[in-house]
This record gives C-alpha cells, structure tokens and sequence, in this order.
C-alpha cells in the first residue's frame, strides 16, 4: 500500500449534511485504524461563524450517530480530535480565504486536498478564490461531488472554469459507487481470472441488467431533486460507470488513464437515442402516495416543497446498446428509482441458454445461467448455475455459488467514502471520472432529456412500494425478457 504524505484536507460545506454523515466518520475509522500519518489535519470550512470547538463538538455528535457503537471509543476520539479545526469561509467572498489561510499556515508543502461538498454552483468560485488567495500549489488536489452540471454545455463550462486553475491530473470527480467494493472486485473478477473473459461476450451472453432502487424519497432535498430528476441525478453518473465496467474492454494496466481510456471507449460505443427511438426506448415515472415497508408515504408532488404540477421523474428505464463488435445485439437494461420496493443495487448477467436442452428444466424460471453482483445493501456475488437434484432421477435444480465478502474476508469492509478519500490523499486517480468520461456521459443523456422535453406525456404513475410503472416491465417484455427482482 502505497503511504500517504503528510496532507491538508479542507472540507467545503464542513458542517453540511455529506461532511457530517460520510466525510469526518470515513476519516475518523481510517485514523482510528492507524492508516494516517500524524501531520495530517482536517479543516472544516463554511459560511457559519463556529469555533473549533463547537466544530468538533457538532463532528462528535455526527460521528457518535453515523458509526456503530463497537467503533467509536472515546480515547480514538481524544486524538482525532487533536486534527480537526475549523474557518469560516464564504465562498464568494474572497476575503474570507484569508481565514482559510491562517489555519493552513506554515504548511506549504503539504498535500493539500480540497472536499467541495457544496452545491455545484459554488464550485467555480472556491476554485478561484482559492488561487486568488495563494492556496493552490502543485501538491493540491480538488474533490468534486456530484452532479456536474445540468447539461453538457455547464458541465463542460464548469470544467474549463476549474480547469483554469487545476490541472487535470489534480482533479477527482467523485462518485461514490466506484468506490464500493464489490465494484472494485468486478474488475477483479473480469481481469484477474481467466475463467469469464472468453465468456464475456455477445456469443455467450443475452444481457445485462443494472438496476439501483431506493426506498427512500426526496428526504427534503426537493429543491434540488425536482430541478435534477433521476436521470440526471442518477442514470448520467452512477449507472453509466457501472456500464462502463461492465463493457469496457480490457485495459493494458491498472494505471488510472489506462483504465479510463477503455471506459470512454463504452461510452462513446453508446447507440444514440433521439426523438423516437428515445421515447420507445425509455421509460420514465413519478411515484404516487403508497407504502414503504408496511408505512404509508406520500406521492412525489405531495412532498414538501414539490410543485403539485412537477413533470419530474423519480423513476427510469432504459435499454441501451453498444456498437461493438463484444456487445452487437446484447441490450443493457438500466432503471433506477426512488420509492421502490426495495433498496438495492445489482449488475445481472444473464447468459444464453444451451443450445440443445437433454435435460427437463421446465421448472426453472427464466435463463438458468447468471451472475448477480449485489453492490448494496450487502456485498457479494452470486454465480447460479444447474445442478442434479439428490435421488434416482436425473432432474436438475438450480443452484448458486456464493461470494459473501463479509463472511468471506475478516476485515472490517471499507465504505465507499474511506476508500476513496484515501485514494485521494494517495494521489491515485484509477476511481475517478476524467473530463472526457464526463462530457460524452453527457453527450449520450442529453438527447433522451431533449426527447422528453418535446413529448406531450407526463412521466408513468407508479405506486410507491412497488418496482415502478408498468412501461418499465413491457420495456423488457416486447424483447421476451423480464427485470432480475429476487430477494
């Protein structure tokens, strides 16, 4: 493992919502497990006036909520705390960078990280005054969240922006997904072993599905998720990188512009779907009043600060297809959604039939042969197969091969944001999204939003608690196929 310098991390939005509940508990383990050098500080930055220590007062309070009682003690604490502070910085204000740099000072060669966990439209502005102020050197690197953009034209001014001020190999687009772990040990599983690659491929494979449920709704984020919608929100980023990993062919090393080159290659692989085509190859939903878990919840435009007229979908379906000699003819299934039945994020693999069934497989329903990779809420994969049923009779069953990772491996698994943070601080950019990844991802979602935009329909009614509208089924249903929904 490679070791980590003495760094900075300043944390933009450092008393925010994503600061609170992911960040400072990620960094927090990460200490208390030793995988931090000393010199290394935590600097929370907002607009608020608080002091150090009602910052970390109010980190405890979230650290206490956010992790399990077996990993916070109190003396762990003691010490991490020694290397949080905190400044108050506006934005806008470039004056208030000044504060930012008194709590850096003297440390000028340290790698500095800078954790834009703010509304997007800050970002152009912190990056600016950032280098106004001094702030920016060769060892600094910026953090963005998502989402970049509304549309290719901002994405793509967003990026030049900051590019003016950071180079591209300083700059980490975050999405959380990559950082999972089973995502990482699909990578594995396709360029570590010989046993798929001959398999991976249009002449064994029928599709792939990708699917990423939550139960919950807009949880009072409604100003920013009515102007988004799910396509945006979710489909552009979190769903096209697992496409990408899926598909992408195999790259010449695990070095990070090696890998992203294969990915942009599936991206822009992508068959366009415009006007029509769009429209018969997508699906779009809105949930209606319903129950989650055995408790009533309200509709989309009955959620607090939701226009009653909104247009936008919490639900998508899409079926995608890559223009490549691997994948020619293999549809990609893709959906997401909010307030589905259950909260879950799987790649299924669906492989072809035999080519002469000798045994009787009436009972089985659908295609036998499949790999799931479950990537929330547990982490694993399953390989399912067929096998002889115990007794006289040659009767087959199916069967399936588990991978549990936490059962598997003794280790404590990593969330998503340790991992990706401590990339960050290693300088390693093989999780991130480049620029050109960003801008074709865009290139591809943009003409299905144009399609929408000019139909007369409003988005599918779907009743919350259940696995989306209807359309989303007969997507699947006119090419003979069905959505993977086990348990």
């Amino acid at each position: 493992m490679d070791s980590i310098e003495p760094f900075d991390i300043v944390i933009f939005g450092g008393s925010g919502d994503l600061a609170m509940r992911k960040l400072l508990p990620a960094l927090f383990r990460r200490h208390r497990e030793g995988h931090l050098p000393q010199q290394g500080r935590i600097i929370g930055s907002a607009r608020s006036q608080l002091s150090r220590e009602a910052f970390i007062e109010h980190a405890e309070q979230a650290c206490r909520a956010n992790l399990p009682d077996d990993e916070f003690d109190d003396d762990a604490w003691a010490d991490f705390a020694q290397r949080l502070t905190f400044a108050s910085v506006d934005a806008h204000d470039s004056d208030s960078y000044a504060n930012l740099a008194e709590a850096m000072a003297p440390a000028n060669e340290r790698v500095r990280v800078y954790y834009l966990a703010t509304s997007p439209n800050l970002f152009v502005a912190i990056c600016h005054n950032l280098a106004s102020a001094g702030l920016v050197t060769a060892q600094s690197r910026v953090v963005l969240e998502k989402p970049l953009g509304h549309d290719l034209a901002s994405a793509q001014s967003i990026s030049e922006q900051i590019g003016e001020v950071f180079n591209e190999d300083q700059i980490y687009r975050i999405d959380h997904y990559l950082g999972k772990e089973t995502v990482q040990n699909l990578i594995a599983l396709r360029f570590g072993n010989t046993l798929f690659e001959p398999l991976w491929r249009r002449d064994w494979i029928s599709d792939v599905q990708i699917t990423v449920a939550e139960q919950m709704g807009v949880e009072g984020r409604a100003d920013f998720y009515d102007a988004t919608g799910a396509l945006r929100d979710m489909v552009q980023n979190h769903v096209l990188q697992l496409l990408c990993i899926i598909a992408m062919e195999p790259p010449t090393s695990i070095d990070a512009d090696a890998v992203r080159d294969e990915k942009i290659k599936v991206l822009r692989a992508l068959q366009p779907l415009r006007g029509r085509d769009a429209l018969q190859n997508t699906v779009r939903g809105q949930y209606q009043a319903g129950a989650i878990s055995g408790q009533p919840v309200a509709g989309y435009t009955e959620e607090e600060g939701v226009p009653p007229d909104s247009r936008t979908e919490t639900f998508v379906a899409v079926r995608a297809d890559l223009a490549t000699w691997r994948w020619a003819d293999v549809p990609f299934y893709l959906r997401t959604g909010k307030r589905l039945q259950e909260r879950t994020a799987e790649i299924v693999v669906n492989f072809r039939e035999v080519p002469h069934a000798i045994f009787d497989t009436s009972m089985v329903n659908g295609n036998p042969n499949r790999l799931v990779i479950h990537l929330q809420p547990d982490e694993g994969m399953r390989l399912h197969i067929m096998a002889k049923a115990r007794g006289d009779e040659m009767t087959l069953r199916p069967v399936s091969l588990d991978l549990d990772f936490g059962e598997t491996f003794e280790a404590r698994q990593a969330d998503a944001y340790e991992r990706l943070l401590m990339d960050v601080l290693r300088g390693r950019l093989f999780l991130f999204m480049r620029r050109d990844e960003l801008y074709a991802a865009w290139e591809w979602i943009e003409p299905i939003m144009e399609a929408w935009a000019s139909a007369a329909d409003d988005p599918k009614p779907y009743t919350a608690g259940t696995w989306g509208p209807a359309a989303s089924s007969a997507l699947l249903g006119r090419d003979g196929r069905s959505w993977h929904e086990e348990s």
